[in-house]
């Protein structure tokens, strides 16, 4: 069973959309959003399981150039996806 997380990113500002174009490539990047709010964007990640996870956060993620801070929540179970409940 995968792993489904919502990471939110701060971004230096100047570096929005290179930050944005780096994040685009990754596969294991399911959703991509642009934000407002204390967070520039805001990532859905699928991973195999949480040890995934942690080697895309440490190894990938945290490398992209412009990336200050971010802030996980692993999603525990889905009521409700795409209008259609579960």
């Amino acid at each position: 069973m995968t792993v489904l997380v919502i990471v939110s990113i701060r971004v230096v500002s100047k570096m929005l959309d290179k930050v944005t174009e780096s994040l685009k490539k990754y596969p294991e990047i399911i959703d991509l959003y642009e934000v407002t709010g204390e967070f520039d964007v805001v990532a859905m990640i699928e991973a195999e399981n949480a040890v995934e996870f942690r080697k895309f956060l440490k190894d990938k993620l945290l490398k992209v150039e412009g990336i200050e801070t971010t802030h996980s929540v692993v999603v525990l179970y889905t009521h409700k996806r795409g209008g259609k409940l579960i």
